[in-house]
């Protein structure tokens, strides 16, 4: 028998939220595809609202059923993930130097976008499961390290570094948010401090490029340093109010590389400056501010935990998004949250917003 509590306490205000978004999302890359010269990009936006409306349909499908079933189902989620994952690695489509796709000839799958939900889900899992006051001991956050770490291997393998490091980002954020013993916490503080500078020895010659050049863009002005000088003086010439939609400079001469996905943050400064950036980035705030509230209002500890970690992939993925094309962090190639082009990124964030509204909805229900 169908809920009629289920349409009173439906989050009309998250999904007001994702549309707007999805909008902007739409009309910065029009702009930014449209005013270029490079014809096959043109129908991107085309895609880009196809892929919107499967996103859609994904949200609905993840608010329909009761959430508590991916309790049971969490662990088939994650092995389905990573199964898929190690498929990339023999079968995976080979694209600018790297595998991260999964080429089924009418569309392309990117796994380490969906085994993102599975890793939360899974965490979500053994957390509500096994919280205690104290927090937890490290003998305890050995089943979510290893969870958490698989996938991250896989996914360096690709390679694919910065889509790794959110996978830790989000994992030690979920496991903050549950709270650690403070012994654990200074061996873990520790052991990561110490890690950091030998992860250097490991990284890959783009990859040290990478840091070099975000420590000092000058030093190859033309070479590694090109992306974040050109998208620097893109969100600068914005100014206060910008020049205005299909009017900027940089992106219509095509001096922007990857305008429609890494830099799209770029393009919108340009055209609508500082007040149209705010605007957008008031309304992340807002989103993000919602998914916590939406995990403190839940009154079932698996529900909390999941909402927290949908939440912080979003907050994750804008912070990085957002300080790479600022020049605060290394080019890492990161999509903006329903703004940049990439199908599998948007119909894995909606499915997460879906998840959102679904322990929303049923903040009420009680086992």
């Amino acid at each position: 028998m169908f809920d009629r509590r289920l349409v009173q306490y439906f989050d009309w205000g998250m999904l007001a939220l994702t549309l707007v978004l999805g909008a902007i999302g739409v009309l910065t890359l029009y702009s930014a595809v449209v005013s270029g010269s490079e014809t096959p990009q043109r129908v991107l936006y085309i895609k880009q609202m196809l892929w919107f409306g499967f996103g859609l349909m994904a949200m609905v499908a993840c608010f329909l059923f009761n959430y508590k079933t991916l309790d049971r189902w969490a662990s088939v989620i994650y092995a389905a993930c990573i199964l898929m994952l190690v498929a990339v690695l023999f079968f995976g489509k080979y694209v600018g130097g790297s595998r991260r796709w999964l080429d089924f000839g009418f569309v392309s799958l990117q796994p380490s976008e969906l085994i993102k939900l599975g890793l939360i889900i899974s965490l979500a899992r053994y957390y509500s499961r096994m919280a205690t006051p104290k927090g937890f001991t490290l003998r305890q956050l050995v089943i979510p390290i290893v969870l958490t770490l698989l996938p991250f291997a896989l996914i360096v393998r690709q390679p694919d570094l910065g889509t790794a490091m959110l996978f830790l980002l989000i994992a030690g954020s979920m496991t903050v948010y549950m709270k650690i013993e403070r012994r654990s916490m200074i061996t873990l503080v520790t052991a990561g401090a110490i890690a950091v500078p030998l992860v250097w020895f490991f990284l890959k010659g783009y990859q040290k490029r990478r840091i070099l050049t975000f420590l000092n863009p000058d030093r190859d002005p033309l070479g590694a340093g090109y992306h974040i000088i050109q998208s620097k003086i893109a969100i600068g010439s914005g100014a206060i109010s910008g020049k205005g939609f299909l009017k900027g400079s940089q992106n219509t001469l095509e001096f922007l590389p990857e305008q429609h996905t890494d830099f799209i943050f770029s393009v919108l400064a340009e055209e609508w400056g500082f007040m149209g950036s705010m605007v957008m980035l008031l309304l992340f705030l807002l989103l993000i501010v919602w998914g916590l509230n939406i995990a403190a209002s839940s009154r079932d500890p698996f529900g909390t935990v999941l909402a927290v970690g949908v939440t912080f992939m979003i907050f994750w993925q804008v912070f990085i998004n957002i300080g790479m094309v600022m020049g605060l962090m290394p080019v890492v190639g990161v999509p903006l949250p329903l703004i940049s082009y990439g199908g599998s990124s948007i119909v894995t964030i909606m499915m997460s917003i879906g998840l959102l509204i679904n322990v929303s909805m049923r903040r009420f229900l009680f086992e």
